[in-house]
């Protein structure tokens, strides 16, 4: 994208209108080249709606990406794949066909009007710091009293996270290809 060097970013994936599945899947595609590289996929999981409970389920998973971009490029990235993909408009916290948060980009902490990274409340939500875990249990933040396995085990969420699908479903291709 820019020529920097690769650094790691984490990507919370959700989405809860249309074929749930497909819009992740697809999501995880588009994030898949052009100075990022998807090198690791979490589970799948459904989650029980927070914030606005009158509205379906979620599927929410984390992917970790090398970028080769700036913290604001990676993020105009993630909104412009939101727009390709359809992303509507409504009311904080309701449906949405997918939703893209940049919970970490590696050495970088920002914070002003557009974008605050770490995200701010990423450690009090289960479907964020369940697949978190599962993929960079040790990975630390500013924002996170500890790491993110330690900060899962204390998590107080009484919202529901199930297991939905196995990570093999969002696995990158350079990981398919690997294994062939």
């Amino acid at each position: 994208m820019d020529g920097t060097v690769e650094r790691m970013a984490y990507v919370g994936l959700g989405s809860n209108v249309g074929d749930r599945l497909a819009n992740l899947v697809a999501a995880t595609e588009m994030l898949d080249g052009d100075g990022c590289r998807v090198t690791v996929a979490s589970s799948v999981y459904e989650t029980e709606p927070v914030g606005y409970a009158d509205q379906d389920w979620f599927l929410n998973a984390v992917v970790g990406v090398g970028v080769r971009a700036t913290v604001r490029n990676f993020h105009a990235r993630l909104k412009g794949i939101e727009a390709d993909m359809g992303r509507r408009s409504r009311h904080r916290w309701g449906p949405r066909e997918i939703d893209l948060d940049l919970l970490l980009f590696e050495g970088e902490t920002v914070q002003d009007d557009t974008l605050t990274i770490p995200h701010p409340r990423m450690h009090e939500r289960a479907f964020v710091m369940r697949p978190l875990a599962e993929i960079a249990p040790d990975v630390t933040a500013p924002s996170m009293p500890a790491t993110a396995h330690e900060v899962l085990n204390r998590l107080n969420d009484p919202a529901e996270v199930r297991l939905a699908y196995p990570s093999t479903v969002l696995a990158p291709a350079s990981q398919a290809r690997r294994k062939a």
